[in-house]
């Protein structure tokens, strides 16, 4: 059979491929962001809107990421969509509401009496927590099948600690890219703290996704699948091993180095999220439905993919080029 001539095939695969890379980028993106919310409480008053101005342009773009991903899923694999989000409800309201406290707190902290800034500091910690943890949950629960048992909940509050951990450190990493002096070396600090989260993270994630199924298993552990699969937990384990000396190193070496954290922990991200989705394929929901039966008619999602084309590199082009007009090293935070 001819998959690639086969609309039907290429299709759906094309979409959950343009809906796991959507996925991703959020992740890392608006991951750091979160991550530097996290870190608001461990800032003092001078240091928070340092902080804050160094994720200022970028935040709330950084969202759009997850608009994009959620979209795909409704238009291209409605079935799974309904499934999803019915079984999420809960966890998916909290990081709504999440996302929306720290959108206003944003916005207010900046235009409210100086006596009123520590509460509203206080709720960009709180939703930048609840859009974290929420997360975190969501991710145990998809890879548990999307089940309530309580086994299952345990495991799933153990990914929304580890999740947010992981945020705080990527947001660590970022801080020391993008800031200088005493702040960037109070980051190199929180980095340190918080690696174990993403270390611990991972590994519980990719202990416990193997045993969700026996296909899962028999895709990583059948011969000669685990051969081909063993470079990714060696250069998994090589990244943190590059990570640790970096941060241990970092203060001694030129600031042009700054940004390797950085790009260690999305390298990171980056082999976690591809092990994860190596594993699922072709499940959107996991063992239940397939990217295939879930697909919208083929005819419908070749419209759609004309749309995409046009949409994904505008958000690309604006993504990039934000992160070029606004590279360097964060300032003073000023709105006048």
């Amino acid at each position: 059979m001819n998959y690639f001539g086969d609309p039907s095939i290429w299709l759906p695969w094309t979409f959950a491929a343009l809906m796991g890379l959507s996925i991703l980028i959020y992740v890392v993106l608006d991951g750091f962001d979160l991550g530097v919310g996290l870190l608001m409480p461990l800032a003092d008053e001078d240091e928070k809107d340092r902080l804050v101005a160094s994720i200022g342009p970028f935040w709330d773009a950084n969202e759009t990421w997850l608009v994009l991903a959620v979209g795909l899923l409704l238009v291209a694999f409605p079935p799974a969509h309904g499934t999803i989000l019915t079984a999420l409800y809960l966890p998916v309201f909290v990081m709504l509401v999440g996302l929306i406290l720290r959108g206003v707190s944003f916005e207010m902290r900046a235009k409210a009496p100086i006596a009123q800034k520590p509460v509203w500091n206080a709720a960009f910690f709180v939703g930048s927590l609840m859009a974290s943890l929420s997360q975190g949950f969501m991710l145990g629960m998809y890879i548990m099948g999307l089940t309530w048992t309580l086994p299952h909940v345990a495991f799933e509050l153990l990914t929304a600690i580890f999740l947010t951990v992981g945020y705080s450190f990527i947001g660590s990493a970022w801080l020391i890219w993008k800031t200088e002096g005493q702040l960037q070396i109070r980051a190199l600090g929180w980095a340190k703290g918080g690696i174990w989260g993403l270390v611990m993270g991972i590994g519980a994630i990719s202990l416990a996704t193997p045993f969700v199924s026996t296909r899962i298993f028999d895709k990583w552990f059948s011969w000669p699948e685990f051969a081909y699969l063993s470079p990714l937990p060696i250069i998994s384990g090589a990244l943190v091993i590059f990570l640790w000396w970096q941060l241990a190193r970092l203060p001694l070496l030129n600031d042009r180095w700054s940004w390797t954290p950085f790009a260690a922990a999305t390298a990171l991200f980056t082999f976690a999220y591809g092990g994860l989705a190596y594993s699922f394929y072709p499940y959107v929901v996991p063992e239940k439905i397939t990217i295939y039966e879930a697909a919208s008619a083929p005819e419908s999602l070749f419209i759609i993919l004309i749309g995409t084309l046009f949409v994904l590199p505008a958000i690309l082009g604006y993504t990039i080029l934000s992160y070029y007009i606004f590279r360097g090293k964060a300032t003073a935070l000023r709105y006048d």
